[in-house]
């Protein structure tokens, strides 16, 4: 397995090390529960340097971006970021308008896009990407080069202002800039996985352990924590953000996942385009959160029926807040039954629990 530049961080404090997109990440330290709550409550930080990070560069780089992405990447000011997708098309086995990932993009410079896509899919990706280029363009797998930390909760921007000169306050949501934190050059941007205030930071590997001290040392007062991959998927689950390989894969369409927000389907030819049309004109399913009646947790597979036991979806996650002190999930179900408020069944262990579907985020945060 591959490893971060944190990894002998991660040993030090303890942290149970698992396999996830072929690297060795802490998946939790003292506890997802406690890890949860730190960033809900104050502020964590996530090693998430295995995510991949990809240049494009050129003059044709904003036309292959409006190609291969759903969004429209044309409306990006300079130092704005963008989430969005890449959809598959005329690919063999590969139903089109199916999901290649889910990724940022932002924008550098008009012939300048840096791209942070997902570990377990960055060959993936970069492959898809090499498929579709054009002419005068360069593109650049970064991810062996580069460490990134997100530092997430509600004491994030007074942990991180103590060690830069940088007007954190200044930096909007979904934009980044560049400075010195803690003595290095980095990328400093304000995205965010978990629901909560938070930056994500992306410099040179050779400074890892120097930022990763320093960050400790400024959030000492705030009771910071480093945060592993099972609070970071309670987090997420709570506020209802996807998850390649769980709400969305290459069997699913943005437009059915809640992600039409992301899908502008009046910027011109994209790849899937035709697909996400066909779906919005006429859906048969929907993705949809639910809560359960009793204290019993939804897995991702696990069927999920109407009352008199017919099959109408299949659970994508699910888990007990940490928050709400409720199970909570999120599935795929016919149309008929996606209405908040409808009444479903989870086959769990052989039994049919009672779930309620609820919109999401199901923990509202202003």
């Amino acid at each position: 397995m591959k490893h971060t530049p944190f990894y002998q961080i991660h040993k030090s404090a303890g942290a149970k090390l698992i396999d996830f997109g072929g690297f060795e990440m802490p998946v939790q330290y003292e506890g997802i529960i406690a890890e949860h709550k730190a960033v809900r409550n104050s502020v964590g930080v996530f090693d998430v340097s295995h995510m991949g990070e990809i240049e494009v560069k050129g003059t044709n780089a904003l036309a292959f971006l409006q190609r291969i992405t759903t969004n429209d990447v044309s409306k990006l000011a300079q130092g704005q970021a963008q989430y969005t997708a890449m959809l598959y098309q005329n690919q063999k086995d590969i139903m089109d308008g199916g999901v290649v990932d889910d990724l940022i993009v932002y924008k550098i410079a008009d012939d300048d896009y840096f791209l942070i896509v997902n570990a377990s899919n960055k060959d993936k990706d970069f492959a898809w990407m090499q498929r579709n280029q054009i002419f005068n363009l360069t593109l650049t797998d970064r991810s062996d080069d580069l460490s990134l930390l997100a530092v997430q909760g509600p004491n994030a921007e007074r942990t991180l202002q103590k060690i830069t000169d940088v007007d954190l306050s200044k930096i909007e949501y979904y934009h980044f800039t560049r400075g010195v934190l803690a003595g290095v050059e980095m990328m400093i941007s304000r995205t965010g996985y978990t629901g909560e205030p938070g930056f994500e930071i992306c410099f040179e590997n050779g400074h890892a352990e120097k930022v990763w001290n320093a960050l400790f040392e400024s959030g000492k007062e705030f009771d910071i924590k480093p945060i592993g991959l099972g609070a970071r998927d309670t987090l997420r689950t709570e506020m209802g953000y996807s998850l390649y390989g769980h709400e969305i894969d290459e069997t699913t369409n943005p437009v059915e996942a809640g992600l039409g927000w992301i899908t502008k389907l009046d910027k011109g030819a994209f790849n899937g385009k035709e697909a996400c049309e066909k779906v919005k004109a006429n859906p048969a399913r929907k993705l949809v959160g639910f809560v359960l009646k009793n204290k019993s947790i939804a897995r991702q597979g696990f069927e999920m029926m109407d009352e008199a036991g017919n099959k109408i979806g299949v659970v994508c996650s699910g888990t007990m807040s940490p928050s709400l002190e409720k199970p909570i999930g999120t599935g795929y179900v016919l149309l008929p039954f996606a209405k908040a408020g409808s009444k479903v069944f989870i086959n769990i262990r052989g039994k049919a629990e009672e779930a309620e579907v609820v919109k999401t985020p199901f923990l509202k945060k202003s």
